[in-house]
């Protein structure tokens, strides 16, 4: 049975449901990745568990160490990767509470260090980045679903904003003209990142909050923390389901 790597994002620091096998630090050439990567079984099923945030949520979005952490995971001999996320809702279908498997993904971050292709090259590197979501682990993700009765939103286009503030209305009125539908800040470039290591990465977004100004009122952390307790154990038994095949 194939390991299935786990990066958790906010409201997913720790596996509760894993059963601990191991904790190993993995030293990579582009500094220390957010955490020592967990190895256990969820539900029976070999996982590799990596909290993107640190083991204490410590680092911000534009700061964590997107290189390393997919480095150590692909040291670590895990090839499939799902990246959990929390996310806000754009669109009418992206209603807190919603789980999506995005299928498209646009990059709105800067400044960060996003390619593995920077120093030392012998030539240039182009990857294609089309699709840039592992087609065949998405669709393991939506089977997994199916098989634990879980609905979830089979596409969508993540954009990935720099953070850590939240965005303004006009931002998310110019991302929705631009086909986003849902927003967040872990997206890229760990999607690309995995694509230029030759990972198969897939993402698991639940929506926690509707997006700046598509609801009465601002944004506020109770609401956020209300659907991530909620929604992370259905993420969790997806992820149970989708680790075991």
């Amino acid at each position: 049975m194939q390991t299935l790597g786990i990066i958790g994002g906010s409201g997913l620091t720790r596996l509760k449901a894993l059963q601990l096998h191991r904790q190993e630090f993995v030293a990579t050439p582009y500094g220390e990745p957010s955490a020592s990567l967990t190895f256990g079984e969820l539900d029976g099923s070999p996982v590799v568990f990596l909290p993107r945030h640190g083991a204490s949520h410590s680092f911000p979005p534009h700061r964590v160490n997107y290189r390393a952490n997919l480095w150590a995971m692909k040291q670590a001999g895990v090839e499939r990767i799902v990246g959990v996320a929390a996310v806000g809702g754009i669109t009418a279908a992206m209603a807190p509470g919603v789980l999506c498997i995005p299928d498209q993904v646009i990059d709105y971050t800067w400044g960060r260090e996003h390619t593995l292709f920077s120093d030392d090259l012998d030539s240039v590197t182009h990857i294609d980045f089309s699709e840039p979501y592992c087609e065949p682990l998405r669709q393991d993700l939506l089977r997994a679903a199916r098989r634990v009765g879980v609905t979830v939103h089979a596409g969508g286009t993540y954009g990935t904003t720099q953070g850590p503030r939240l965005e303004s209305a006009a931002e998310i009125r110019r991302m929705e003209a631009d086909g986003c539908d849902v927003v967040g800040m872990t997206g890229m470039p760990e999607t690309s990142l995995a694509r230029e290591l030759a990972l198969c990465y897939a993402s698991l977004s639940l929506s926690v909050n509707w997006a700046a100004g598509k609801n009465d009122g601002p944004i506020t952390m109770a609401e956020v923390q209300s659907h991530l307790d909620q929604g992370m154990a259905v993420v969790l038994k997806v992820l149970a389901a989708a680790a075991g095949g």
